[in-house]
């Protein structure tokens, strides 16, 4: 059974990605780690971090492929206050400490918000 890790990604990130083979964003830099959810996370993710906000992907991305290492942690918020350690594993989110080898990425889904700017899945995310 594949395991799947998705990431939020502003599209002119993502394809300018393309060009190097690797993904790299802001919190790579700043906190260390690419912030990645488990399929139930999405929209918990996308409507408190992202809501309203256009032009941005979601990345289906098979972990067994991923090059760099992977945790599953804490959620870590961007005013970097860190949560709880004593949560449930269906809680703890997938935190990828490298760059993405873009060939681990096995769908790119558009990602629009509705008109009340907030997220629903799509329907052809893979999971």
């Amino acid at each position: 059974m594949t395991t799947f890790i998705y990431h939020i990604a502003q599209r002119d990130v993502w394809d300018a990605a393309q060009e190097s083979g690797l993904y790299h964003v802001e919190s790579l830099v700043s906190e260390g780690f690419i912030h990645g959810s488990q399929y139930g996370q999405i929209l918990k993710v996308a409507n408190a971090f992202y809501r309203g906000q256009r032009d941005l992907v979601l990345l289906c991305i098979d972990a067994a492929r991923i090059q760099a290492d992977v945790y599953y942690e804490a959620p870590a918020h961007p005013d970097g206050v860190a949560s709880p350690t004593d949560i449930h594993d269906a809680d703890r989110f997938p935190h990828i400490y490298g760059a993405l080898n873009i060939d681990a990425v096995v769908r790119v889904v558009d990602f629009p918000p509705g008109d009340d700017g907030t997220f629903a899945l799509p329907k052809d995310i893979v999971k």
